[in-house]
C-alpha cells in the first residue's frame, strides 16, 4: 500500500474516506471511538511503595536483615537498631533516585497543541486537539503547533519548522505535490507532522495519523520499549555482591558449625556468626559509590556537564564511541560566509575593496534581496539571510544605511520552485534588479558576465568555470548562492518574466562552521581510544565535508544515507560499521539501529541529540547526552547527561571524569574489601584457635559506617592524571574482582589481619575484654593509615599527599573519633571497650602502621625498578 506522501490528494481523501469539507460529527465521533483520542500512552510505572521494597530484594540486604533479627534475640539493641538504620537509609536513596526518572512522553505529550482549527459539516471550528481523527480537515497558519500528521491538500507558501523531528533547524517549505519512491522523513514536503511548527503561510491538512500513529507516536513507541540499562559498574557491583553473599553465607555456616562442635551455646555461636557477617558487608559501599559518583557530577557542572543520573558518571568511564550530532555540537550552528567568488578571484568577507564596483555591487545586492535583520545582536530571519548581513559587516559596510538610503520598491519573494528571489531598487538614478538563488538556476537565466574592466556575454567557457568552482565548494561541504543584477525598465512592475536575462556577479559561499575546540576533542577522543561518529539529518556531501575537516572521516572511512542504512541486513551492517564515519539524513529507527549495532559489538555508547527525534536514541545509549541551549525537553528528559554549552569537547571532559570516578570508586572498594578481608581472617583465625571473638557487632559498624567512610570518601576525592585519555576504554565485560585487584586484596587484608591478631594477643594477656579493645582500635587505626595506600597505585612520593588534602583530613578525623571512643569513660559501654594502658596504646599504634610501612616499601621499590 502506498504512503500518504505518495498519494495524490484525491487518493488520501478516497484512503480515509473523506471529503475537503471534513467529517461530519457522527463520523467523527465513530473515528474517535475506532482510533482512540489525538493523545500519546505510556506504560504503567511502578509505584514508590513497589520501588522501596525492590530495594530490599538483594542477597547481602537479606544477610544483614538476619543479622539484626539475632541481634535483637540476643539483647545487642545497638547492633539490631545501627544494622535496621543503614538498611532503611540505602532503600531510601535507592527510592529517591527511582523518583527522578525518566518523563520523556510528558514532555511529548506537551508538544501537542490544546486546541486545533478543523472543518466539519464544512464549517470551521476549533476543538481540543485530543478529539481530531483521521480524516479531519485541519487549518493551519503561522504559529500553530502541528497536532497530527497530515497530507497537505492546499498549500499558501506554508513553511513549518520540523527541527523536533528532523534535527535540522532550517524551515521546510512546503507543497501540495505527490512524491514518488521512498523517502526520509525530512524530504517528505507534502506532509505535516505532529510537534513542528508553522512558521510561515497557511495550509489546509487532511489528517492522516492521531496519537500513537503519528511519527512522534513512533518515537514514543520506540521509547516504551527501549529498557533502561545497567551501567557497567552496576552489573559489576551486582556480581560482587552475589559473589560476597555466598562467600559470606559459607563462612558464617564453618564459624557457626566449629562453634557449636566447641559446645558453645547457640545464641553465642550465632553472635559468632553475626560479628563475621557484619565484618564481611561493607554496609558503607553503596553509599560510598553513591557519593564519589556524586563528587564526580558537581565537577562535571563546573564544566558544563550536568549529570541527571548518579550511575552515568561511571559509564562515561568505559565509553568506547561516540555518537555525535552535527549541527550545534561539533559546529557553531551558526551560518557563516567563507569566500566569496568574484571577478575570477577568491576573497573572504574582509579582503572585500568597497572601491571596487563589483564587490560593491555584490554586497548591496547580498544587503537588499534580503529579508533578515538583527536585533540586539541575535538574526531575525532566515540563518542563510542575515549570515549575508554579517559578511557586509564584516566588509565594512553597515547595511542598515544601505536600506535607508534605498527603499525596496517592488519584490519577487523566494520560491522553492524557482528558487530565486528578486528585489526593485533605485541605484545610479535608475531602476535595477537584484537577484540571489541556486547556481543553476540563476546562470541558466543570464546572457552577461561582470568583470572589473567591465561587462562582456558570458560564454560556456565561463559557465564551466563557475560551475566547476561552484562544486568545489560543494565538496567542502559548503552551500553557494548565485548573485545577479539587471537594469529595469521604470514604469513596467516586477514580474516574472522579468527574471532572465542577468548578469552575473558572483557565488557566495557559506557554512556551519566547525567549534574550534572540536577538531582538538576529536583528536583526543581518538588518543583515547574512542571511535566517534558523525550522525545528522544534513546531507552527506556537507556532513561528510565537516567530519573530514574535524578529523572524523579519514581516508578509508564510509558516509552512508538513512535510505541507504535501511537497504542494509543487520549483518551487513555489522561487518561495515567499524568504517562508517558518517551517517546523514537519518531516522529516528536509523538511530537506534545505529547504537544497537555497536552495543552488539559490547561497545560501550554514547549519543548526543537534541530534537524529539533523538529521544529514543539518547534513551537507548548507554549514555545519552543531550543540548542544552538548543535541545527540547523532550531530549533532556531521555537523556543521562546535559551539555550546558552544547560542546563535543565538554564531551570528551566529562569522559575523563568518568574515567577517574571509575578508578577511585575500584581504589575506595578496595580500601574497604581490603579492610572487611582483615576482619574476617581475624574472625576465623579466633574461631578456629578457640578463642574469644575479638570484635562485637558494634565495633565492626563503627569501622564500616564511620572511619572507614571517611577515607572512601578522600579516595573519591583524587583529582585525575594528566595521561588519564591516553588510556584505552576499559573493558565493560571486566569486573572489579579481576586478579591483580584480589592478589592487592588478599595482602593487603593478611598484613592488617597479622598485626590485628598481634595486638590482640598482647591485650589477651591482660584479659579477653583488653584484647577485644586493642584489637578493635588496631584495626581501626590501621585501616585509617591504609586509606593512604589506595588513593592510587604509586606509593605518597609519586603521589604526594598534598595533591589530596581531603585524605588527611579523612585520616585526622577518624583518628578523633576512635580516640575519642577509647578515651571518653561514657563512651566506653556504648562501643563494648575497656580502659588501656600507656603501653598497650603504643603497641595499638605500632601495630597499626606497620602494615602501610610494608605496602608503600613495595610501591617505592616497584616504582625503582619501573
Amino acid at each position: 500500500m502506498k504512503e500518504f506522501y505518495q498519494m495524490t490528494k484525491e487518493e488520501a481523501l478516497s484512503a480515509l474516506q473523506a471529503s475537503e469539507n471534513g467529517l461530519s460529527d457522527a463520523k467523527a465521533q465513530k473515528a474517535l471511538e475506532t482510533h482512540g483520542e489525538n493523545a500519546l500512552t505510556e506504560q504503567k510505572k511502578k509505584s514508590l511503595l513497589q520501588v522501596f521494597l525492590s530495594q530490599f530484594a538483594d542477597l547481602l540486604v537479606i544477610i544483614l536483615i538476619i543479622a539484626a533479627i539475632v541481634s535483637m534475640i540476643s539483647g545487642n539493641v545497638e547492633s539490631t537498631i545501627v544494622i535496621i538504620a543503614v538498611i532503611v537509609l540505602n532503600a531510601i536513596l535507592g527510592t529517591v533516585q527511582y523518583a527522578k526518572a525518566e518523563k520523556s512522553l510528558d514532555s511529548l505529550k506537551a508538544l501537542s497543541s490544546p486546541k486545533a482549527k478543523v472543518l466539519r459539516d464544512g464549517q470551521r471550528h476549533e476543538i481540543d486537539s485530543r478529539y481530531i481523527v483521521p480524516g479531519d480537515i485541519l487549518l493551519l497558519e503561522a504559529g500553530d503547533m502541528v497536532c497530527a500528521d497530515g497530507r497537505i491538500l492546499y498549500n499558501y507558501s506554508l513553511q513549518v519548522n520540523e527541527s523536533s523531528l528532523t534535527g535540522e533547524s532550517t524551515n521546510v517549505d512546503k507543497k501540495e505535490v505527490c512524491l514518488e519512491g521512498e523517502m526520509p522523513l525530512g524530504d517528505r514536503i507534502n506532509m505535516v507532522y505532529s510537534g513542528s511548527l508553522v512558521t510561515y503561510g497557511r495550509a489546509t491538512v487532511l489528517v492522516t495519523g492521531t496519537g500513537m500513529n503519528t511519527e512522534i507516536g513512533k518515537i514514543a513507541t520506540l521509547m516504551n520499549q527501549t529498557k533502561d540499562k545497567k551501567t557497567p559498574l552496576q552489573v559489576s557491583l551486582d556480581q560482587f555482591s552475589k559473589k560476597l553473599a555466598i562467600i559470606i553465607l559459607v563462612i558464617c555456616a564453618v564459624v557457626l558449625l566449629l562453634s557449636l562442635y566447641r559446645d558453645m551455646s547457640f545464641i553465642d555461636a550465632l553472635m559468632f556468626a553475626v560479628a563475621l557477617a557484619v565484618a564481611a558487608i561493607p554496609e558503607a559501599l553503596s553509599s560510598i559509590v553513591t557519593i564519589v559518583q556524586a563528587i564526580g557530577t558537581q565537577k562535571m557542572v563546573r564544566e558544563h556537564a550536568v549529570v541527571k543520573e548518579l550511575k552515568a558518571v561511571e559509564s562515561l568511564g568505559c565509553v568506547s564511541v561516540i555518537c555525535s550530532d552535527k549541527t550545534g555540537t561539533l559546529t557553531q550552528n551558526k551560518m557563516t560566509v567563507q569566500q566569496i567568488y568574484i571577478d575570477g578571484k577568491l576573497f573572504t568577507p574582509f579582503t572585500l575593496d568597497l572601491r571596487n564596483q563589483l564587490h560593491r555591487y555584490l554586497l548591496y545586492d547580498a544587503i537588499l534581496s534580503n529579508d533578515s535583520s538583527f536585533s540586539e545582536g541575535q538574526g531575525i530571519g532566515d540563518p542563510t539571510e542575515y549570515c549575508l548581513l554579517e559578511m557586509a559587516q564584516n566588509a565594512g559596510v553597515d547595511f542598515s544605511v544601505i536600506r535607508e538610503l534605498m527603499p525596496r520598491r517592488a519584490e519577487i519573494p523566494f520560491d522553492s520552485d524557482r528558487k530565486l528571489m528578486s528585489t526593485k531598487y533605485n541605484m545610479r538614478g535608475k531602476p535595477v534588479i537584484l537577484t540571489k538563488g541556486a547556481v543553476d538556476v540563476l546562470l541558466s537565466r543570464t546572457d552577461r558576465i561582470a568583470f572589473s574592466d567591465g561587462v562582456r556575454p558570458i560564454t560556456e567557457e565561463d559557465k564551466k568555470t563557475i560551475f566547476a568552482q561552484n562544486n568545489s565548494f560543494s565538496e567542502n561541504g559548503l552551500r553557494v548562492l548565485a548573485f545577479g543584477y539587471k537594469d529595469n525598465d521604470e514604469t513596467e512592475p516586477l514580474t516574472l518574466d522579468d527574471e532572465q536575462d542577468f548578469i552575473f556577479l558572483g557565488l557566495v559561499s557559506i557554512i556551519d562552521p566547525p567549534r574550534e575546540e572540536s577538531k582538538a576533542a576529536v583528536a583526543d577522543a581518538t588518543r583515547a581510544g574512542i571511535k566517534t561518529v558523525m550522525i545528522t539529518g544534513d546531507h552527506k556531501v556537507t556532513a561528510a565535508a565537516i567530519a573530514r575537516q574535524i578529523g572524523i572521516f579519514k581516508d578509508g572511512d564510509m558516509a552512508i544515507t538513512g535510505t541507504e542504512l535501511d537497504a542494509m541486513s543487520d549483518e551487513e551492517l555489522d561487518e561495515k560499521i567499524e568504517s562508517i564515519s558518517v551517517y546523514a539524513r537519518v531516522s529516528p529507527e536509523n538511530k537506534i539501529r545505529i547504537v544497537d549495532a555497536w552495543q552488539r559489538k559490547g561497545r560501550i555508547v554514547s549519543m548526543t541529540g537534541d530534537g524529539v527525534n533523538d529521544a529514543p536514541a539518547l534513551k537507548k545509549a548507554d549514555i545519552g547526552v543531550a543540548m542544552g541551549i538548543t535541545g527540547t525537553e523532550v531530549s533532556k528528559d531521555a537523556a543521562s547527561m546535559i551539555l550546558q554549552d552544547d560542546n563535543f569537547a565538554t564531551i570528551i571532559k566529562a569522559v575523563a571524569n568518568g574515567r577517574n570516578v571509575y578508578r577511585n570508586i575500584k581504589n575506595a572498594i578496595q580500601f574497604l574489601l581490603s579492610g572487611n578481608t582483615a576482619a574476617i581472617l581475624s574472625v576465623l583465625y579466633t574461631s578456629i584457635a578457640g578463642l574469644a571473638v575479638p570484635f562485637a557487632p558494634v565495633h565492626l559498624l563503627f569501622i564500616n559506617l564511620l572511619t572507614d567512610s571517611l577515607p572512601a570518601i578522600a579516595i573519591g576525592m583524587e583529582p585525575a592524571d594528566r595521561d588519564i585519555l591516553s588510556e584505552k576504554p576499559r573493558n565493560p565485560k571486566e569486573g572489579i574482582l579481576n586478579r591483580a585487584f584480589m592478589t592487592n586484596l588478599g595482602i593487603f587484608g593478611v598484613l592488617i589481619a597479622v598485626c590485628t591478631m598481634i595486638s590482640y594477643h598482647f591485650g589477651l594477656a591482660t584479659d579477653a575484654a583488653t584484647a577485644s579493645t586493642m584489637a578493635f582500635a588496631t584495626l581501626t587505626i590501621a585501616r585509617l593509615f591504609h586509606g593512604f595506600n589506595c588513593r592510587s597505585k604509586h606509593s605518597v612520593f609519586g603521589n604526594p599527599i598534598s595533591k589530596n588534602w581531603w585524605c588527611l583530613g579523612a585520616f585526622a578525623l577518624g583518628l578523633l573519633l576512635i580516640n575519642m571512643v577509647l578515651f571518653i569513660p561514657g563512651l566506653h559501654s556504648l562501643f563494648s571497650v575497656t580502659d588501656l594502658t600507656g603501653m598497650q596504646i603504643g603497641c595499638i599504634y605500632l601495630m597499626a602502621f606497620i602494615p602501610t610501612l610494608i605496602i608503600q616499601i613495595g610501591k617505592i621499590i616497584r616504582e625503582h625498578i619501573k
